[in-house]
């Protein structure tokens, strides 16, 4: 079994020797490359549709992890318990969502405030509302540590590696680095080549309003050409 590029970057992100809880986990391939590699001691792979969790389950066992690595039919975070994060004393614990949307994420996130403080570190890779979760993750008290971005299969995955922090007397985010402070101080290439599309797409959408005597047009205008001007800004710091 290969993890998919993607995927593969969210397994080194992970701390070597945390347990692991990934929700959202489809087949379980995550769990299962991360317990075959000895890179976590054990996980708990949850899921809330019964399909994907029933081959997860299968995959499991055919990799004979039965022992190292539990399902749970979950909502989010809603079937992990303090109980289960403080039974090893000592142990950390790293929580792995992705490939949802930023508000589904942001909601589990917020319903599963109760267990979310005893993780020592989120992997998190949200598909929209980016610039957003962003600020959300930092309103919540936790700051981006580490960022990575994936070309794969025609679409761009950010994701990132967040800690507890003391956020008071951080400054906000400028609107540029809504697409990510830390990609745009390492310049990575695939955030770059995601800016040039987004103008090419934005620029596009520009020439069809102009074209357009309406106030819902002229509105909408506005919005892009400000939109632009946050690209531009993150382009230059290339």
């Amino acid at each position: 079994m290969q993890l998919s590029e993607r995927l593969s970057a969210i397994a080194d992100m992970v701390t070597s020797g945390n347990y692991l809880v990934d929700v959202g986990c489809d087949h379980g391939y995550l769990p299962i490359d991360l317990a075959r590699s000895g890179k976590v001691p054990s996980a708990i792979a949850m899921d809330v549709r019964p399909g994907p969790l029933a081959h997860a389950k299968e995959n499991i066992a055919a990799h004979q992890l039965c022992d190292r690595i539990e399902t749970r039919l979950s909502d989010g975070l809603e079937k992990l318990e303090k109980s289960d994060m403080i039974s090893n004393q000592g142990a950390k614990w790293t929580l792995v969502i992705a490939g949802m949307g930023g508000p589904l994420m942001e909601r589990i996130l917020e319903d599963g405030k109760n267990v979310r403080e005893y993780f020592s570190e989120m992997i998190l890779q949200p598909q929209s509302d980016i610039p957003h979760f962003r600020t959300y993750i930092r309103s919540a008290g936790w700051e981006i540590v580490e960022e990575k971005m994936i070309f794969e299969d025609g679409k761009y995955y950010p994701m990132m590696k967040v800690m507890k922090a003391d956020v008071s007397s951080m400054p906000e985010y400028t609107p540029e680095e809504g697409y990510g402070k830390l990609l745009l101080e390492q310049k990575h290439p695939v955030l770059k080549q995601y800016l040039e599309r987004e103008w090419k797409i934005h620029e596009k959408i520009v020439d069809q309003l102009q074209k357009q005597d309406t106030e819902t047009a002229k509105s909408r205008l506005g919005e892009v050409e400000h939109e632009m001007t946050v690209i531009r800004k993150a382009l230059e710091r290339f």
